[in-house]
């Protein structure tokens, strides 16, 4: 609480109002990388870093040992080793690896309430968060189009293969590899953020290649990303509803009131995965879109960024990496089942429960409805 104290003895003296600023704890050799916008701002009030510490470390540990439990089952359940899952589980690698390189670094910072790591640790700390998000929402965009091609194509499909869904994994990871490393480059550049105990990307700075970097790239991952997914995501509700009335207007032709032996059981396997993605998309959109709404404003000078805003940031797009886990093990039976049986201390559901796979790579049970309505 010391440094509170000396913060609160600068308030009262007014020296924060005359020469102290939010950049004066920064070391020598990262001042060539601090804007100078950022030298207007008096320093922030260190419960701000104490909070945000607090809870990174609360969400890096969630996300290290939930990330770390769907890797360890999905590749140590035999049933779960399906094409698609091998995305699930690419999915989960870029959260943990997300949390790991960027959580314990964060949290020092917020402790010496400035970035002490020197000026290429905070490149590449910048150079990290960029490529695993980028990386996590065209897992989900994969996921997607996977979905597509079961509910949308059934039948007619090409089936994803385990060589397939490792072409993909393979694509993903080299196009956003390349695109984070631009900025080493000279497209742009990694630079600390208003807060100071974070770095990403340049969107202060007023020249084309600072500007463009940050235009080109956000239609790369997310305005592209969303739009092919709210099209798969569109087309797969539309084959559902038609299949769905469909299968009432059969039922209706043979008197019975449903052709399913339970109506518990009238949701596919495909139809559970694809609700499952969509939470976990927009909860990646949720997590990300502070960043882009940050980046766009300092871009195109919008308005006055403050390094309280920019923790905001870094705390929602940190956050993302946390919510995979929760909503894979709330919502994946087979998941759940494996978990039960492997952590019983940690299960959340009975061992009696559904058992089916809503990441399962197979067209069973979409096949075997069509039939029934043929």
């Amino acid at each position: 609480m010391a440094s509170y104290g000396a913060w609160m003895a600068a308030q009262s003296a007014g020296a924060v109002a005359t020469n102290l600023t939010v950049v004066d704890r920064v070391p020598a050799d990262m001042l060539h990388m601090v804007d100078a916008h950022w030298y207007q701002f008096p320093p922030m009030n260190p419960l701000w870093h104490s909070l945000l510490g607090f809870a990174i470390a609360i969400l890096c540990f969630i996300s290290l040992v939930g990330n770390g439990m769907v890797m360890y089952i999905f590749t140590n359940t035999r049933t779960l080793r399906t094409p698609s899952n091998l995305l699930v589980v690419n999915l989960a690698f870029s959260d943990f690896l997300m949390m790991f390189t960027m959580g314990p670094p964060m949290v020092i910072n917020c402790y010496y309430e400035t970035w002490v790591f020197g000026p290429l640790a905070c490149e590449i700390y910048g150079m990290f968060g960029s490529l695993f998000g980028c990386v996590s929402i065209w897992t989900m965009t994969m996921i997607a189009f996977d979905r597509y091609n079961v509910i949308v194509n059934g039948l007619s499909g090409k089936p994803l293969t385990n060589n397939g869904a490792l072409a993909r994994i393979a694509g993903v990871w080299v196009a956003t590899l390349a695109w984070t490393l631009a900025p080493f480059f000279g497209w742009n550049r990694y630079v600390p953020e208003g807060n100071m105990s974070a770095c990403g990307t340049d969107y202060l700075t007023d020249t084309f290649s600072s500007r463009s970097y940050i235009l080109v790239y956000s239609i790369f991952v997310y305005f592209s990303p969303l739009f092919l997914i709210i099209y798969s995501y569109t087309f797969i509700i539309k084959a559902v509803s038609a299949h769905e009335k469909n299968m009432r207007e059969q039922a209706k032709k043979m008197n019975v009131a449903s052709l399913r032996s339970s109506e518990a059981q009238n949701t596919s396997t495909e139809m559970k995965l694809a609700k499952v993605a969509l939470v976990t998309i927009s909860l990646w959109f949720l997590a990300w879109t502070p960043y882009l709404i940050i980046n766009y404003t300092g871009i195109f000078k919008a308005s006055p960024i403050s390094p309280l805003a920019t923790i905001w940031g870094s705390l929602f797009a940190k956050a993302n990496a946390v919510y995979n886990p929760i909503v894979y093990g709330i919502s994946h039976p087979k998941y759940r089942a494996a978990l039960y049986q492997k952590f019983p201390s940690l299960s959340c559901t009975d061992p009696a429960d559904d058992t089916q796979s809503v990441a399962s790579g197979t067209t069973t049970v979409v096949s075997t409805e069509k039939t029934e309505t043929a």
